[in-house]
C-alpha cells in the first residue's frame, strides 16, 4: 500500500526493502502478510495509447495510486508487415515463379490482426505486472462508442443518417477527373463547380454517371439552353 517518500527512502537505505523500476514500487523483505485495502485497475483503451489507473477504493471515495500511459506500436507493426510482404513477393518473382497461395491458408478461431494483437498483449502484460505488485480486487474497462453524426446533429434520422456526410463524394471526384476540373460548357477553371445533368431531369434525364457533368456555379442549364444566374 502507498507510503511517503521519506519512509520509502528509509526502508531502502536500511535494507528492509527492494525496489522495482517500472512502475516504481518497493517490496518489504522482513514482513509477511499485513493489512491491505482493495485496489481496482481501470483501463481506458485507445488506438495509439492506453491509459491505466490504479485506484484504491474506500466506499464512495477513490484515491489514485498510479497513472500510466501505454504507447502502442500498431502503425509500426503494420508498416513492417507491408515491407515483409513486398520483400517476399520480390524474392518469389526473382528466383522462380510460384502461383500465389491464399486459398489453403485459414485463420484460427479468435484470430486478430498483429497490430491489434500487440495492443491486447501489451495491455494484459502490464495488468498482470500490476496484479503481482498490488492486491487487485477488480478490473474496469471503459467501452465507449462515438457517433459523429449524432454529436453534430442530434436530430438526424432516417435516410439522411444512412447516407452520411460523404454522400456523392466519389461521384464528384470522378467527374472532376473526367472533365479536367473545369466547366464542361465554358472551360472555366479555379471556380466553384456544381454537378449538372446533361439531359435535364425535367425532360426525363436519369442520375446515371453518364448523364452527369460539371458546370460553373454562375451558369444554369435549362431545358432550352444555358443561362447565367
Amino acid at each position: 500500500m502507498p507510503c511517503t517518500e521519506k519512509r520509502a527512502r528509509l526502508l531502502l537505505a536500511r535494507g528492509r526493502a527492494v525496489w522495482c523500476a517500472y512502475p516504481f514500487t518497493i517490496r518489504l523483505k522482513d514482513r509477511v502478510g499485513g493489512t491491505t485495502q482493495p485496489v481496482r485497475v481501470k483501463i481506458d483503451p485507445g488506438s495509439k495509447t492506453t491509459g491505466i489507473a490504479v485506484v484504491r477504493e474506500n466506499g464512495q471515495k477513490q484515491h489514485v495510486l498510479a497513472l500510466m500511459e501505454l504507447a502502442h506500436r500498431g502503425r509500426q507493426i503494420s508498416k513492417s508487415l507491408e515491407q515483409r510482404r513486398a520483400f517476399r513477393r520480390r524474392r518469389r518473382n526473382q528466383i522462380r515463379y510460384r502461383e500465389p497461395r491464399f486459398n489453403n491458408r485459414t485463420k484460427p478461431k479468435g484470430w486478430l490482426a498483429p497490430s491489434l494483437q500487440h495492443r491486447v498483449d501489451t495491455t494484459k502484460s502490464l495488468v498482470n505486472r500490476l496484479r503481482a505488485l498490488v492486491p487487485v480486487a477488480g478490473i474496469s474497462q471503459e467501452l465507449v462508442r462515438f457517433d459523429a453524426q449524432k454529436m453534430e446533429n442530434p436530430e438526424i434520422s432516417g435516410i439522411e443518417y444512412q447516407q452520411g456526410t460523404l454522400l456523392g463524394y466519389e461521384i464528384r471526384e470522378y467527374l472532376l477527373e473526367k472533365w479536367g476540373r473545369e466547366c464542361a460548357y465554358c472551360t472555366e477553371k479555379d471556380t466553384p463547380l456544381q454537378i449538372e445533368h446533361v439531359d435535364p431531369k425535367a425532360n426525363g434525364g436519369s442520375n446515371r454517371i453518364s448523364n452527369l457533368t460539371l458546370a460553373w456555379a454562375k451558369l444554369r442549364r435549362s431545358p432550352t439552353g444555358i443561362s447565367q444566374r
